[in-house]
């Protein structure tokens, strides 16, 4: 047996994904946002939380999904990336599970219209259900990263 990941479980659209818990520091309802002019259509502005703004992208956006209407599920996952906040809308968190590190096989080049490249790859949890784990070096790579952290620093 590998290593045990534990991950938090989201959804966007019909497909669950899965994000290492050391990377998650809360999971917030919909909170107001404030748009920032001049970013990308994914970028839905910055909130915020206790104190310290920090800017929230649309994961389905990001990838180039179809973004779901926000509704009573929709939950802003908030990440800790390196020296970095930042939050990201997803349709639901689901849940919390423990996966072993053998069972993740390299993603397929793409999973539900996502580029391989954001995914770390997929598990397989209990009989019928994949997870697919996101590469959070890719989801926010470097580029996005730094004119987000502009925005971040810009409001203070």
């Amino acid at each position: 047996m590998g290593a045990e990941l534990k991950v938090i479980v989201f959804s966007l659209g019909s497909e669950e994904y899965g994000i290492e818990v050391e990377h998650v520091k809360t999971i917030e309802r919909m909170l107001p946002l404030t748009r920032v002019p001049k970013t990308p259509d994914f970028v839905k502005g910055v909130v915020n939380l206790r104190g310290v703004v920090v800017p929230v992208i649309h994961l389905a956006g990001r990838f180039g999904l179809p973004e779901s209407e926000i509704s009573e599920n929709t939950r802003i996952v908030m990440i800790s990336a390196g020296d970095m906040d930042i939050g990201f809308i997803v349709d639901g968190a689901n849940d919390v599970t423990d996966i072993d590190s053998d069972t993740i096989e390299a993603p397929p080049e793409i999973v539900g219209g996502v580029r391989a490249k954001y995914l770390r790859g997929v598990a397989r949890v209990g009989q019928d259900r994949l997870l697919v784990l996101l590469n959070l070096t890719e989801v926010l790579n470097k580029s996005e990263l730094l004119q987000l952290e502009q925005i971040g620093t810009e409001s203070h």
